[in-house]
């Protein structure tokens, strides 16, 4: 399905693009320069998870974050990697090393969610 290309759309991915880290909700919000209502970055945020564009990230704290997928197709995030997150800062980031876990025979892995908290390099 073809998407719109709308200002929002594209001011989200920009942040997103310029971003080293892994952003919030709220962090994305406070840094888009138009008002965007909640609702209409939620919207987005989803459909870019749809199309593959960024993935979800879910902290130890409950809270999400969401992160540029490298290679991600279609609405399938199929690279395993930890993230971790700054107890100090709060930045989470994406762990460039895949994981493989070996599952039992039989078995079939088809999400994973790993995190990993501590200090970054900055805070420690």
């Amino acid at each position: 399905m073809k998407r719109r290309n709308t200002k929002s759309t594209t001011e989200v991915l920009s942040i997103f693009n310029n971003s080293i880290t892994a952003l919030s909700h709220e962090m994305l919000q406070e840094k888009l320069n138009t008002k965007i209502d909640r609702v209409t970055i939620y919207r987005i945020l989803s459909r870019f998870i749809e199309d593959g564009v960024i993935h979800e990230i879910i902290a130890d704290d409950g809270k999400k974050y969401f992160a540029l997928c490298d290679n991600c197709e279609g609405n399938h995030h199929h690279h395993n990697h930890f993230h971790f997150r700054c107890l100090t800062c709060g930045d989470v980031e994406c762990l460039k090393e895949e994981v493989n876990v070996n599952l039992p025979q039989g078995y079939k892995a088809v999400t994973f969610n790993g995190l990993v908290s501590g200090y970054c390099l900055n805070c420690n």
